[in-house]
C-alpha cells in the first residue's frame, strides 16, 4: 500500500454521484470549514462541474446534516455546539464498539495487515505534522473497520456521524497540532489479532472518547 489515501473508484459512476463524493470529502476532511458560507456558483467553479450535479449533491448533504442552507444560494457547514458534541459522543460510543466487535469476529490476517499499514501511515503523518494526511488516514482506518464488519446499517450511521464532526476535528487539529493527538489503534489491532472482540471494542471506545473530548475542550474555550 502506498503512503497515500486512495479514493474509492469512481469509474463508471454518474456525474452527480462523483460530485457528491467529491463535495462530501471536502466537508469530511474540513476543507470547507465550519461556519464558512459557500455558494452554488463557487462550488461549481471549485469542482469544475455544472450546477445541476452540485445542487443535487448539496440537497443530499443537507439531508444528511453536513450542510445547512442560508438563503441567497448559500450553504454552510454547521458549527457544532457543546450539546451537539455530547450527542455525537453518545452516538459514536453506541455504534462504533459494536462495529469493531463484528470486525474482530470477521477480520482475516490480510485485513489486519492492511489496517496496520494504514495505522503506520497515520503515525507517520503525526510525526511529520501533516494534519491533512492524519485526518484522511484516521478516517480510512475507521472506514476500513466498518467495511470488515459488514454491517451496512450500522456503518451508514457511523459514516453519517463522521460528516457531522469531521470539519470540527480539522479545526481542533489545526489548533493543537498532531503532536497532541492520541491514537488507540495499536491497542485495537492487538486485540483483533487475539480475536478479543470486547477488548477491541473497549480500545476503539477509548479512541472515540479521547478524540471527541478534544473537540469538546476546543469548543469550551
Amino acid at each position: 500500500m502506498t503512503k497515500k489515501v486512495k479514493s474509492e473508484r469512481q469509474v463508471g459512476l454518474p456525474a452527480h454521484e462523483i460530485v457528491y463524493r467529491n463535495l462530501r470529502e471536502l466537508i469530511l476532511f474540513g476543507e470547507i470549514a465550519p461556519g464558512q458560507a459557500v455558494t452554488i456558483q463557487g462550488l461549481t467553479a471549485r469542482l469544475d462541474v455544472g450546477m445541476t450535479p452540485v445542487r443535487e449533491a448539496i440537497r443530499r448533504l443537507t439531508a444528511e446534516g453536513a450542510l445547512e442552507f442560508q438563503g441567497n444560494r448559500r450553504v454552510v457547514v454547521p458549527v457544532l455546539t457543546i450539546d451537539n458534541v455530547n450527542e455525537l459522543i453518545f452516538a459514536r460510543q453506541a455504534i462504533e464498539p459494536q462495529l469493531i466487535v463484528l470486525a474482530t469476529q470477521k477480520a482475516t490476517p490480510e485485513d489486519i495487515r492492511a489496517l496496520a499499514e494504514i495505522d503506520a501511515a497515520l503515525d507517520q503523518a503525526i510525526v511529520e505534522g501533516d494534519i491533512a494526511a492524519y485526518l484522511r488516514w484516521n478516517y480510512q482506518f475507521h472506514h476500513s473497520l466498518y467495511k470488515i464488519a459488514d454491517a451496512p446499517i450500522l456503518a451508514a450511521i457511523a459514516e453519517g456521524l463522521w460528516l457531522r464532526y469531521g470539519p470540527s476535528l480539522r479545526v481542533v487539529c489545526g489548533r493543537v497540532g498532531t503532536s497532541s493527538l492520541l491514537d488507540q489503534h495499536q491497542a485495537t489491532l492487538k486485540a483483533m489479532r487475539a480475536k478479543d472482540a470486547q477488548r477491541a471494542a473497549d480500545a476503539i471506545r477509548e479512541d472515540v472518547v479521547q478524540g471527541m473530548d478534544q473537540v469538546l475542550q476546543a469548543l469550551a474555550k
